[in-house]
């Protein structure tokens, strides 16, 4: 099986991390591209004997600049995330976004990370003493099943934030954030009446600039390179945890943004 073959399922949860790790689905994109590129002039980078996406992972972060983000060159709100990045060391930042959000194991990110497990642990406690000391907020969630827009409120509750709305419709969506002004949005994708999260996120991103994490059982929709993708995306069934750091990490990324 040709080396092509065997990462391509997994490049997509790549650009999903490099998006998170920067702030802006450009700067990620260009990161995964670093990696792709290193790998056409050296195949041994990839390490046959480690489960394909560590390998993949692995080789990513050995092409990553010791900064992980770089100079700000986006503009509003990817700009800003890139600027507040600065203020969170990467290694710290790495670890979170690689044991939440990507899903690996203490020790598996340690394998990605060239660190130990206690190195990694560390790492993780501290950016999650970071995180925490960011302002709370207020929570719109577009979610059309009861019950796991119930969960999903008890969660972001655990945190300090408070959920202005649930919406179970697009158009109940748009006005609710119209309403409300929330600090951050939950959506999922298909909802009850067989309109778009989507779409009503399009339509609220046109009134005001708010953080969206998108949560959905089909990630491979949002993750085509068709049309801007999230910068947060958390596959359903999800974790607690999962949550947890993606709003977080979704609200850092915007504490420094304007007020209208």
């Amino acid at each position: 099986m040709s080396l092509s073959t065997i990462i391509a399922p997994h490049v997509p949860y790549l650009r999903r991390y490099a998006r998170a790790l920067t702030g802006s689905q450009r700067a990620g994109d260009e990161k995964v591209a670093d990696t792709l590129r290193a790998l056409v002039a050296d195949a041994s980078k990839f390490e046959k004997s480690l489960p394909p996406r560590i390998a993949l992972y692995r080789v990513f972060h050995s092409v990553l600049p010791k900064d992980a983000g770089g100079a700000a060159q986006e503009r509003g709100l990817a700009g800003k995330a890139q600027e507040r990045l600065q203020t969170l060391a990467p290694a710290n930042r790495q670890a979170l976004l690689l044991t939440t959000i990507e899903g690996f194991t203490t020790d598996e990110a340690a394998r990605i990370m060239n660190a130990t497990w206690r190195d990694v642990s560390k790492l993780v406690e501290q950016a999650r003493d970071d995180i925490d000391r960011q302002t709370r907020a207020r929570i719109l969630i577009i979610e059309d099943e009861t019950l796991i827009a119930m969960d999903l409120s008890d969660i972001v509750s655990k945190l300090g934030h408070s959920v202005v709305a649930t919406a179970d419709t697009a158009s109940k969506a748009v006005v609710a954030a119209a309403q409300h002004k929330p600090d951050l949005v939950l959506a999922d994708v298909q909802l009850a009446d067989g309109s778009s999260g989507i779409d009503a996120v399009a339509d609220i991103l046109g009134q005001m600039q708010v953080p969206v994490i998108f949560i959905t059982a089909f990630p491979d929709r949002l993750l085509t390179g068709e049309r801007p993708e999230p910068t947060f995306l958390i596959t359903k069934p999800y974790l607690e945890e999962t949550v947890q750091a993606a709003v977080s990490q979704a609200l850092f990324f915007e504490s420094t943004r304007e007020v209208a």
